[in-house]
């Protein structure tokens, strides 16, 4: 077993090496404006060039991934001296927006060494000491967003409950019965942004920031999603790169297709491609 382990890690990584030297530069144009692009269809993105960029089965750590639905991104990215951001675009015939049981959403994740300046730390969640700022767009959020948030009712129309704690109890006594939002995970809270701004030093490491400063906006229509994801070049935020029109760095992406049952390492990702900032 651990043999065969083997050989599907090394097969992963000659993959990932093939489609590293043969992936095409992606340059963030300057365009005009000031504060976040989070809008899909901006003018702006017109003056940027589209990058392919091909997506690696996740085969290396489990549980493996070897058939993701996605083959495929295209990526732009402009700046505007103050916040760099990406547009990526991929084919989705089926609308994947709510999280119910096992059934999972869409996503898309654009991943940034924290130091840019350095050797560049491993692609697949970063490396200890090699740490990467990870900030993933979620369709369920976006939802949320654009739309009132579903109620149980909405979610599980065959769903009944006579009373609820929190309608009978104080708010501190009420809060074990709150699953996650009564343990404040992050993911649970409302939203401001569809994008959760996340760190990782490697597999199993992922942390959502404490300072969130990554928006964006996802858009779904005929069978594809358009999606922006946003940050400020420089930030007080410790945990993200600090960019400057001239810098070059590289930037990598995952995307998950929750129709295809795509979720945490079941999904399609892609190794670094190289990333300038035009002055």
């Amino acid at each position: 077993m651990r043999a065969r382990l083997t050989i599907v890690a090394l097969t992963a990584l000659l993959a990932l090496a093939a489609s590293a030297s043969a992936q095409a530069p992606l340059t963030a144009v300057r365009v005009r404006g000031a504060g976040p692009i989070t809008d899909p269809d901006s003018p702006a993105w017109r003056l940027a060039r589209p990058v392919k960029v091909a997506m690696l089965p996740q085969t290396v750590t489990l549980p493996h991934k070897p058939d993701p639905a996605v083959k495929e991104l295209v990526v732009r990215a402009v700046h505007n001296g103050g916040w760099l951001a990406l547009l990526i675009e991929w084919k989705d015939e089926s609308l994947s927006n709510k999280v119910i049981l096992d059934n999972f959403g869409d996503q898309v994740a654009v991943q940034l060494p924290v130091n840019p300046k350095g050797a560049a730390p491993s692609p697949m969640m970063g490396n200890p000491g090699g740490r990467v700022n990870i900030m993933q767009w979620r369709a369920a959020f976006q939802r949320d967003i654009d739309y009132a948030p579903p109620t149980v009712r909405d979610l599980y129309p065959n769903a009944w409950a006579d009373v609820y704690p929190d309608e009978v109890l104080g708010a501190a006594d009420a809060r074990p019965y709150a699953g996650a939002l009564g343990i404040e995970n992050p993911i649970s809270r409302g939203r401001a942004t569809p994008v959760l701004d996340q760190m990782a030093e490697g597999w199993g490491t992922m942390t959502v920031k404490p300072d969130q400063h990554a928006l964006g906006s996802g858009v779904w229509k005929a069978g594809a999603w358009r999606v922006v994801i946003t940050r400020p070049l420089v930030s007080d935020d410790l945990n993200a790169p600090a960019l400057q029109p001239g810098d070059r760095t590289v930037v990598g992406f995952a995307v998950w297709e929750g129709g295809h049952r795509e979720v945490g390492s079941r999904k399609a990702w892609a190794p670094w491609t190289p990333l300038v900032i035009a002055r």
